[in-house]
């Protein structure tokens, strides 16, 4: 046998006993996708969300998010429904507290906006609340949370349900540019809408958190289907969600949180820097994760006075599993 012949026998025999040696090596898993639902078009709601995306905190979760906008909170829930979205994420709580009073198959599994953050804005012309009775307002829907903000507004400046006329709009986008068009006399609207009305002479008459602090007004809902088979998925995707709400928190990070929503939203840097603030000041992102009993009460009791659900538990509304606090 030559010396060539023997090197090459012994490199085989070293190429066979590494392959035995080393595990079988696959192709990279890939990323698992998550059909989020959420309502209208990019708003400040919706920060931790594209905090999350940007800075990869769900790719880091092995997550994709393909995010869907859908024009109403209620037509949101009744994909969720359906199945045809596994989650929504800054979606107004009433929709899924009726839905679940009615046997739909989701729940609760975060409070996102533990406060509201809407402003009640008017034509440049009005300048009180009172002088909105026998005016056309836009709200988010008949039985919308926004009806239940505008009247708790309203109500105690002589303006009863029935002395305003409403229009219904269920993204807060078209709400505002309702107003701006003329097309309302007032609107209640997210930031950073708001600013951008304030900016063109329009009237901030009032803010919903000065007249319903206790009601939350945003969360994350699941389907159950979808989470009795991704439970794994699902608490990173919850996990990512945390961490995008603390990176948002750090005003260190205010300069970049304001590009990211920028760049989202197509809005004017000085709006969403208003907005970042207003955020922050009123503490609007609960940030710990869990669900508060007692936030959640205070709408069903809401919801209870306003004759559309059966008094119920925060345990009848959430995901078994989910932390609830007092």
């Amino acid at each position: 046998m030559t010396l060539m012949m023997t090197l090459m026998k012994h490199l085989r025999c070293a190429i066979a006993a590494l392959t035995l040696a080393a595990p079988a090596i696959g192709p990279a898993l890939a990323a698992e996708t998550v059909t989020v639902g959420t309502v209208g078009s990019a708003s400040a709601n919706l920060w931790p969300m594209f905090i999350g995306i940007k800075k990869g905190f769900f790719a880091e979760a092995d997550l994709k998010i393909d995010l869907i906008y859908i024009q109403s909170s209620a037509q949101v829930i009744q994909q969720l429904t359906s199945g045809s979205l596994d989650l929504t994420v800054s979606t107004g709580l009433v929709d899924p507290i009726r839905a679940i009073d009615k046997g739909s198959p989701i729940a609760i599994v975060r409070l996102e906006a533990q406060s509201p953050p809407y402003a009640l804005v008017a034509k440049p012309e009005i300048k009180t609340l009172e002088a909105l009775k026998g005016k056309v307002i836009s709200v988010g829907g008949p039985k919308d949370i926004t009806r239940i903000y505008v009247e708790r507004m309203l109500t105690p400046h002589g303006v009863k349900p029935g002395e305003f006329d409403m229009v219904f709009a269920g993204a807060t986008s078209a709400r505002a540019q309702a107003l701006l068009a003329g097309a309302v006399d007032a609107a209640i609207i997210l930031p950073p809408f708001n600013f951008q009305a304030t900016a063109r002479g329009f009237n901030e008459l009032a803010l919903s958190v000065d007249y319903s602090p206790e009601l939350p007004f945003s969360g994350s809902v699941v389907s159950l289907a979808w989470a009795k088979a991704h439970s794994a998925e699902l608490q990173r995707l919850l996990a990512a969600h945390n961490k995008a709400i603390a990176w948002f928190e750090d005003d260190r990070n205010r300069a970049e949180a304001v590009q990211i929503m920028v760049a989202a939203s197509g809005l004017k840097p000085d709006e969403v820097e208003k907005s970042y603030d207003f955020f922050r000041k009123g503490h609007v992102f609960e940030t710990t994760g869990r669900v508060s009993r007692k936030r959640l009460g205070a709408l069903v009791d809401a919801l209870v006075g306003f004759g559309d659900i059966r008094p119920m538990t925060a345990e009848r509304l959430v995901l078994p599993g989910t932390e609830l606090t007092d």
